[in-house]
């Protein structure tokens, strides 16, 4: 792997490895394939003769939105994990107009290009759970995108699938770091959950302000229309 994916760097000591500018094509290659799966599947799902291009420019605004207000950090953790401007939201907002298929694939798209904004990783394994599959999960909330008070169920899926995936990395891969008076696994579910958390309620109290449900409500709409 290294010297072509990846190349031993300084940057988090302990062996960590930094992607080359073949590994950065190589997982660049990689977010355009699912995102152009994502489009399939919501082509098929739709039975429609042709994508729209509304579909194809909310989706590409959902994602740069999502990416733009992840660099708006109103807290940051010592050892990774911050508190955005609700970008989480934006990604889960693909699922929610789009269904579980294009949600999927894009939060997977979403979370390998948040790697390559910073490509430092320790091992491939603790690399796919902290970016496709912690990010990917939350595309989760595509599975409720039929349901009442669909977009409140699917963003909370969405963190919770997050959440599961960060804990398990912090216990697979960082139990290290855990406090010697504190178990390795109480000590993720403490550290993630703290800026997960956070993050996920003031956004949830956002949701609930009616002017935000109802013009979210029409975004969708908006999105939706052939």
């Amino acid at each position: 792997m290294n010297n072509f994916f990846a190349a031993p760097t300084n940057e988090w000591n302990d062996n960590a490895v930094r992607l080359t500018p073949a590994g950065i094509v190589t997982v660049a290659a990689v977010i355009g394939l699912l995102i152009i799966i994502a489009l399939l599947m919501r082509y098929r799902q739709s039975h429609s003769r042709k994508l729209t291009t509304r579909q194809l420019v909310f989706s590409a605004a959902a994602m740069a939105l999502a990416l733009v207000t992840s660099m708006v950090k109103l807290f940051e953790m010592p050892m990774g994990g911050s508190v955005t401007l609700l970008s989480m939201l934006f990604i889960v907002l693909i699922g929610y107009w789009f269904g579980p298929y294009a949600g999927l694939m894009t939060a997977i798209a979403y979370g390998l290009l948040q790697f390559v904004l910073e490509p430092v990783f320790y091992t491939v394994p603790q690399m796919l759970t902290d970016y496709p599959l912690a990010f990917g999960a939350l595309g989760l909330s595509g599975f409720f995108n039929r349901q009442k008070y669909g977009l409140v169920k699917g963003y909370l899926a969405g963190v919770l699938g997050r959440y599961f995936f960060s804990f398990l990395s912090g216990v697979i891969f960082f139990a290290s770091y855990a406090p010697e008076t504190m178990a390795a696994p109480i000590y993720s579910l403490a550290y993630n959950g703290s800026y997960l958390g956070a993050e996920a309620a003031i956004t949830l109290i956002l949701l609930s302000l009616p002017p935000v449900s109802k013009a979210l409500a029409q975004v969708k709409q908006m999105a939706l229309e052939e």
